[in-house]
């Protein structure tokens, strides 16, 4: 009994030095991006898989200097764009509405699918009436709620740690089952953009759901949370190349599991509900069943740091420790949470904020990394520790490469309002 317990604790502490690489998987897998990665392999099989590999790759520079920089300064990333001689209260307070109106958007969609997902499978392998929808999603806000007043961030790290896992091996398992050609996948390599009227969104949404300005920021909230310093300079570059690798595998599983099935039989998907229901004749029972729980754990996963999001960029924003046991902050997860129960009361569409949400966060994103770019090439802050060529090369071009996703996110709506016009 007792190796059982030092074997598990060892276990514990080993998957814990990585504990903000899984904080941000959890954060950044969730239902948004099961429907993006659904919606691109279901309509155009791997051909955009160019977009998630750059997206990811983006991530892992940007996670990089924002850890580096909160690293070597012991400054959060919201403070220090206050602190900037010109605009920097601006830059700051729209850094911090933009972020927390995107999650909460975010939010009202994952809600409603994850209550539509269980609400599915209880019809399948339970009751044919299945449970209700609205009941779900207050017994799931009831137990996030708990959750908040345990007040620690590393019984956190401990729950999302458990949810990836659970994530990772059901969506890994679901696209063994179902992998199309090797030929296809590396077809999926060459950049292309669809000609068609929705592959603008589906492109910014795809992004979205990976190089968001928020998951920037609160890295470098997680990195002061984790007390590391220019001695974890290493830990923090491997704990960034860990949770960005893992963010491209798991979102690429998805996105073969429909190129495999749902684009190979014509049948393109905007949500998961349409994917479980055709999933399940193309590729069994058991694969949808893995599916489904993969999807409700990402949904679960990201909604407990976006509950959190709210306090954590006030006391950055404030200059601030984040404390998880007082009541400002237990309110301020309360309300994200009401929020969750717009789809299931009014029956809205939850595949729309979703998508409105994941297209809107590119448009934050360019101030944010401007202002990092700033940052960590200051020698008066950041000392011998500043960003070099290759840094400065990868932030550069993840600058570019948003303002061409943020054009085609203007792109994208304008055509979804006009297909609403019609």
């Amino acid at each position: 009994m007792a190796d059982s317990n030092s074997l598990v604790s060892r276990f514990w502490r080993l998957v814990l030095l990585v504990g903000p690489g899984f904080y941000l998987i959890g954060y950044c897998i969730g239902t948004g991006s099961v429907v993006s990665m659904a919606s691109a392999g279901s309509r155009y099989g791997m051909s955009l898989l160019w977009a998630l590999f750059l997206s990811c790759l983006f991530s892992f520079i940007l996670m990089e200097a924002f850890g580096r920089y909160t690293a070597v300064t012991g400054k959060t990333a919201i403070w220090s764009f206050k602190q900037f001689p010109f605009m920097g209260k601006p830059i700051a307070l729209a850094t911090l509405i933009g972020s927390v109106f995107v999650e909460i958007m975010s939010l009202i969609g994952i809600m409603g699918i994850v209550s539509d997902l269980i609400s599915e499978w209880s019809k399948m392998f339970i009751s044919s009436n299945g449970w209700n929808p609205i009941l779900i999603a207050v017994v799931v806000i009831i137990g996030l709620y708990l959750l908040v007043w345990v007040g620690k961030y590393t019984f956190f790290e401990k729950v999302l740690v458990i949810f990836v896992g659970l994530i990772a091996v059901s969506f890994l398992m679901t696209m063994f089952i179902v992998i199309p050609s090797p030929v296809d996948i590396i077809r999926g390599s060459i950049p292309r953009i669809p000609n068609e009227a929705n592959a603008n969104m589906i492109i910014a949404a795809i992004v979205g759901s990976t190089i968001g300005a928020s998951v920037f920021v609160v890295r470098s909230i997680l990195v002061r949370e984790k007390n590391w310093g220019i001695e974890h300079l290493k830990l923090q570059t491997i704990d960034t190349f860990f949770a960005s690798f893992n963010m491209f595998i798991i979102s690429m599983a998805v996105m073969v599991c429909a190129a495999g099935t749902l684009f190979l039989a014509k049948k393109p998907v905007e949500d998961p509900i349409t994917m479980v229901v055709l999933l399940e004749p193309l590729a069994g029972r058991f694969a949808t069943m893995i599916f489904i729980t993969g999807t409700v754990a990402a949904g679960i996963s990201s909604i407990i740091p976006v509950t959190l999001l709210a306090p954590m960029l006030i006391a950055d924003y404030r200059g601030v420790h984040l404390n998880m046991k007082s009541p400002s902050f237990r309110i301020l997860c309360a309300l994200p949470l009401l929020f969750g129960l717009t789809v299931p009361l009014f029956h809205a569409r939850p595949v729309l904020a979703m998508i409105i949400s994941q297209s809107f966060q590119v448009f934050v994103l360019p101030i944010v990394i401007l202002s990092i770019i700033y940052l960590i090439n200051r020698k008066d802050i950041m000392g011998t520790y500043r960003a070099g060529f290759w840094l400065n090369t990868g932030c550069i071009a993840a600058l570019i490469f948003s303002f061409v996703m943020s054009y085609q996110s203007v792109l994208g709506l304008a055509q979804f309002v006009k297909m609403l016009m019609e």
